[in-house]
């Protein structure tokens, strides 16, 4: 936001929340940016960034992760894996190898998934109650697999839900991957209106929903839907002062707020 707020006091822009936000959070996804370049969006942006998720395996091929990991804390973000490395480990019989990574490289949070390997959500939620012993756990609902994440009806998407908050989750990400066109969104890019109006009579708490949303056509449809106050993921670290753009009605897409 600007520093002085008298330059758009008459725009009567949508309230929000200071860091750290409990609502209308941003998380943005590194699939490998540049050491460097990522500390220069941190310093320029991260007031604007609540969480950065190095997506899938790349932190295993990233030799500055930690101190990726480090520039994120400092600047009061969170940071965590993908859950599909989670899942990598878990394939392999060695989840005590990824908790190690995890904690050696300071990722106080996690991502628990079963996205791509055969694992059933009584045994997903079994391990979001395991390690949310020690860490804090971010579940994901949905399949990588677009056909797949089609199959499943509206009410498992709402049982999965659930069954991974009450098992300890805080956050339960809606899979879009990070082309927007496979989890709760259809092949061709458009957000399941039969999964979003399950969701919305559920009784869940929309402020631990996080869904993905890596298009602006998907940013601005929840946007629209659920206001300024929804939270968003997969959002590419380029795209984040034009996602708080959207969020305050400050671009055609939204013109005059949400």
């Amino acid at each position: 936001m600007l520093t002085d707020s008298s330059h758009c006091a008459a725009l009567d822009l949508s309230a929000r929340e200071d860091k750290p936000r409990s609502r209308g959070r941003t998380m943005a996804i590194d699939t490998g940016t540049p050491t460097r370049w990522f500390e220069d969006v941190v310093e320029s942006h991260g007031d604007l960034v609540d969480a950065v998720k190095f997506g899938w395996g790349t932190c295993l091929v990233t030799r500055d992760i930690k101190t990726k990991i480090d520039v994120c804390r400092a600047a009061g973000i969170e940071a965590y894996f993908g859950g599909t490395l989670f899942e990598r480990y878990a394939a392999a019989g060695a989840v005590t190898d990824w908790q190690e990574l995890c904690r050696a490289t300071g990722c106080t949070t996690v991502e628990i998934s079963n996205g791509t390997i055969p694992m059933t959500n009584a045994e997903k939620a079994g391990w979001v109650a395991r390690m949310a012993r020690e860490f804090t756990v971010i579940s994901e609902v949905g399949f990588k697999d677009g056909g797949r994440s089609m199959a499943l009806s509206p009410a498992d998407w709402v049982a999965a839900v659930w069954s991974d908050l009450q098992a300890g989750a805080t956050t339960v990400t809606l899979e879009a991957r990070e082309s927007g066109r496979s989890g709760f969104c259809t092949p061709e890019g458009e957000a399941r209106e039969d999964v979003l109006g399950a969701l919305d009579v559920s009784g869940l708490d929309h402020d631990r929903l996080l869904f993905e949303a890596p298009t602006r056509d998907l940013q601005v449809r929840l946007l629209r839907r659920y206001g300024v106050g929804v939270n968003l993921g997969n959002v590419a670290l380029a795209d984040v002062v034009g996602l708080e753009t959207l969020r305050l009605g400050l671009r055609a897409d939204t013109f005059g707020g949400v």
